[in-house]
């Protein structure tokens, strides 16, 4: 669950361990099972996506890809590359807006930084590997 701070609430959000948790465990089984609907179902409609291998996968020298619809074609090509990925669970963080996920992925540690709206849906991700 999110709670709303009384005072910051149009500002911050803070994420409660339980709602981190929640989170990280769908979004790590939609990517296990491969499944874009529901690893897509919690970002918003126009999220923006931030990771080095959307330059090599995408080729957007950029590293960024903003919306369902371009990230959705960025994962399936990848997945396509990657028909073996799988990610380990390690931790997961929370701040306010926010979630961090450390995981290990194909090759090694990875961590990706979620920023949320106030519907607990991914408005920026950042993702960082070893």
């Amino acid at each position: 669950m999110i709670r709303k701070s009384p005072f910051w609430y149009r500002i911050f959000i803070m994420i409660t361990t339980s709602f981190a948790k929640q989170f990280a465990e769908h979004w790590l089984t939609s990517w296990n099972c491969h499944d874009l609907d529901a690893i897509l179902s919690h970002y918003a409609e126009d999220f923006e996506m931030i990771s080095p291998y959307i330059s090599s996968v995408a080729h957007e020298p950029s590293g960024m890809l903003k919306g369902k619809k371009s990230v959705k074609d960025y994962w399936n090509k990848a997945l396509s590359i990657y028909p073996e990925l799988h990610f380990e669970f390690i931790n997961v963080l929370c701040g306010m807006n926010s979630i961090v996920i450390n995981y290990k992925g194909l090759r090694g540690m990875a961590a990706e930084t979620f920023i949320l709206n106030s519907d607990g849906l991914v408005i920026k991700a950042i993702a960082h590997y070893e």
